[in-house]
């Protein structure tokens, strides 16, 4: 019996094979651009991508930003869209008075970008929302965070920051693919410093809260940290200063103060200003959480601040120079309880082991904000007309 062998024949790729996989090789080692990896393959770009991702060749996060309407949460939304043109947003919002779909409202329409409104202590809302859309990784905004309302009425504040974080927590951990959960806190948690203090709390330094809201963002600190040793959630916390800039609502006090003085009214200011803060422009905030979302190390607690230090009245003063006012146009107005006469972070943690520092100084962020809000009348307006009873907690 005789075999007849057939030669094998070497197989050769096609030339148009051969170009797309140029065209990817060149694209990983970033060489090249989506744009011009289209060009070398002659594969329409869309499609080009869908390759690659499917590929694994692009590194596509699908990040849900839990109270993503609001103003930290909105800025972090337009941030991480405009820089990582691959990355999925999912913003969860419950739409309380401080969320706000307008501010997303140049986003809407972005293939990359989608919404659903839901209560962070909904957990099965939140589920159907994390598998439905694959969600990789948790960045939570969402909490009550104004004092002197929480001196009002403090359940919501306990609901919330408390209740809202457990739920979000236990999601996490039933949900093994989740990477990161990123819970964002406040530099209030800590308690107060006296003026003349030289010294910038750590991260590591007790909580001493002095009104409901900082209480109730501590006990959600401190869920976040017992999850992590008890369950190994992959949680980080962050404390952040006081923010400003874009989409911030109008009852703080530089867009309130802002919007006074181009109405032709004086600013108002709680007791004798003497009151000091630091003043983070919002986008080196999102810069930060992003540093700290990609390459954080799970378990630890980040300082975000940007040596700013000013009184409430030195920033009242700067608006009224930088809008041509008289720096007297302020009136004084009985103060609030438990008004902290002093915050400062230390951030020598983040800027040594993630490299990050602030890159806008507060007389550049200032002038931004002010000419955002000159620019945006409008969207104040229709801020206090949905939010009658700002007034009351000015």
């Amino acid at each position: 019996m005789t075999l007849e062998i057939t030669p094998m024949r070497p197989q050769i790729s096609s030339p148009a094979h051969y170009r797309t996989t140029l065209a990817g090789r060149l694209f990983q080692a970033g060489h090249i651009s989506i744009q011009e990896a289209s060009d070398i393959s002659g594969i329409e770009e869309r499609r080009l991508e869908e390759i690659f991702i499917e590929k694994g060749m692009i590194r596509q996060n699908r990040i849900l930003v839990c109270g993503g309407a609001g103003f930290i949460g909105s800025n972090f939304v337009h941030y991480i869209l405009e820089k990582y043109p691959y990355d999925i947003v999912v913003v969860y919002d419950k739409l309380t008075y401080a969320g706000n779909k307008d501010n997303l409202r140049s986003v809407q329409n972005n293939p990359r970008y989608s919404f659903y409104q839901g209560d962070i202590v909904d957990r099965k809302t939140l589920e159907m929302v994390i598998e439905k859309e694959h969600i990789d990784y948790i960045v939570n905004f969402a909490a009550e965070t104004h004092v002197t309302r929480s001196l009002y009425g403090s359940d919501e504040f306990l609901r919330t920051n408390i209740i809202g974080t457990h739920s979000l927590l236990e999601t996490v951990r039933k949900y093994p693919s989740i990477k990161r959960f990123v819970h964002i806190s406040t530099d209030e948690v800590y308690g107060m410093l006296q003026l003349q203090e030289d010294y910038s709390f750590f991260e590591d330094d007790p909580f001493k809260p002095n009104v409901p809201y900082s209480a109730a963002k501590a006990g959600g600190d401190l869920l976040a940290r017992a999850w992590r040793h008890s369950y190994n959630v992959p949680v980080i916390v962050t404390h952040c200063t006081n923010n400003y800039g874009p989409f911030q609502h109008p009852e703080k006090l530089i867009p309130n103060s802002l919007f006074r003085v181009l109405n032709n009214k004086p600013i108002t200011i709680h007791g004798n200003g003497q009151h000091v803060r630091d003043w983070l422009f919002v986008t080196d905030h999102c810069k930060a959480i992003d540093t700290i979302l990609r390459n954080g190390e799970d378990g630890e607690v980040y300082n975000i601040a940007a040596q700013a230090e000013y009184s409430v009245l030195d920033v009242a003063r700067k608006i009224l120079r930088l809008l041509g006012k008289k720096s007297n146009f302020i009136t004084f107005i009985d103060d609030r309880p438990g008004n902290d006469l002093r915050y400062s972070l230390n951030t020598g943690k983040i800027q040594k082991s993630l490299k990050w520092k602030p890159e806008v100084s507060f007389e550049d962020g200032i002038q931004k904000t002010i000419q955002w809000y000159e620019n945006n009348t409008k969207w104040v307006e229709t801020t206090q007309e949905k939010d009658k009873e700002m007034s009351r907690y000015i």
